[in-house]
């Protein structure tokens, strides 16, 4: 058994992991708009990246480095550094050339698409740097783009046998999010005594149904990734209790975005149950997360339970309305070609959808597959914010 701690200090309460953020004229004003990651010992890396065929430059610098140890992760916003060819990732190599006394530093990006680097800014940066602070809340403010606030959480964990280890991350993501990963950043570190291949496996799966389950706008972005860094210096490790809580660090950070999402007013669950099996619930859910049509009537605060049944009809997935069961939190509206939708459920559903968290549950009455995707409203203001991204 094991006991998973909510803790605070991010990715810094990690013992011998470093972070901060700092202003290197990317973002105007004072703004912080570069950050570093930094651990006094080597550290086993496991990575997700976006499914997008268009990768970013730190993507393919990331893929040509091979196997390799770290303990350095420079990271600027403001500049996606994608679509910018093979001189996107000379840039790179050019500004992490600048960062000594690291092991095989990685370089990660977020911001406008199609953009080179301001190589003499970041460089210029980095010499800002202290490598001895220990503030994961700078380097979360650090790599914002629209995000409105900064998101980091952290774990401790403590096993039966006494020992103890520490997992914390800080990521960004507000808009572009689809479930195929995120338009987002996440950087994860942890003192665990993990092997490498533990950590990929750990890595993947927490991924379907964190960051692979939520969408703002189904659009899925250039430079998406996840890093989990592990230096091993508790000497501490429990394959199950690792996997977990790097499952509930990722899940907060995945509804954190979500919550976030550009003009976003609403949290919605929408839990998918009786599917023909795991993969096609799987499909259902998504596919509701991703509906431009549910995500307005969210926004309108519309209990239109039609457009659920329509988008799960639409998805592909083995469905009928005889054996169909629509909820909004409690109060079901649609059974099994009984139709409950009166005045008087209308309004307590109205009432439902006024909330900031809520969930939508539909079983699909097939068999016993299941899954959970997330998502949010869509209305005036994300339209605003992506009219005028670049300016």
């Amino acid at each position: 058994m094991y006991n998973i701690i909510y803790s605070q200090g991010g990715i810094c309460l990690s013992d011998g992991f470093f972070a901060d953020g700092i202003n290197a004229g990317l973002k105007p004003a004072d703004a912080k708009d570069m950050a570093f990651i930094y651990s006094d010992s080597e550290c086993e890396v496991a990575s997700v990246f976006t499914t997008n065929k268009m990768t970013a430059a730190h993507i393919k610098h990331f893929r040509q480095m091979g196997d390799f140890k770290t303990n350095f992760i420079l990271i600027n916003s403001k500049n996606a550094n994608a679509m910018t060819g093979k001189a996107g990732i000379e840039d790179i190599n050019e500004i992490l050339s600048t960062c000594k006394s690291v092991k095989n530093p990685i370089m990660s990006s977020t911001g406008v698409i199609g953009e080179r680097l301001p190589k003499e800014k970041i460089i210029n940066g980095i010499k800002l740097f202290d490598y001895s602070k220990r503030d994961s809340s700078s380097a979360a403010k650090a790599i914002m783009t629209t995000d409105t606030f900064s998101k980091e959480c952290a774990f401790k964990v403590k096993l039966d046998d006494g020992s103890s280890f520490n997992i914390g991350a800080i990521a960004k993501g507000a808009g572009m999010i689809n479930p195929a990963m995120a338009t987002m950043l996440c950087f994860i570190t942890t003192d665990a005594d993990v092997s490498k291949s533990d950590m990929q496996e750990a890595l993947d799966e927490a991924t379907k149904t964190t960051f692979n389950a939520i969408s703002v706008d189904g659009d899925t972005s250039t430079n998406d990734t996840v890093l989990l860094l592990a230096n091993k210096k508790s000497g501490a490790y429990e394959k199950e209790a690792f996997a977990e809580a790097l499952r509930k660090v990722m899940h907060f950070l995945a509804l954190e975005m979500v919550r976030d999402g550009e003009g976003a007013t609403k949290l919605v669950t929408y839990n998918v149950t009786g599917a023909k099996d795991d993969a096609e619930a799987e499909i259902a859910a998504k596919a509701l997360s991703d509906s431009l049509l549910v995500k307005t009537a969210l926004f309108g605060e519309d209990p239109n339970w039609g457009r659920i049944a329509s988008t799960i009809g639409a998805s592909g997935v083995e469905s009928n309305e005889e054996s169909l069961k629509i909820s909004f939190d409690s109060h079901c509206v649609y059974d099994k070609g009984n139709l409950y939708f009166d005045e008087e459920m209308e309004k307590k559903c109205a009432i439902v959808m006024q909330h900031k968290k809520f969930t939508i549950s539909c079983d699909l009455g097939i068999d016993n597959g299941s899954f959970k995707a997330y998502g949010c409203d869509l209305g005036h203001e994300y339209v605003k914010i992506n009219a005028d991204y670049r300016t």
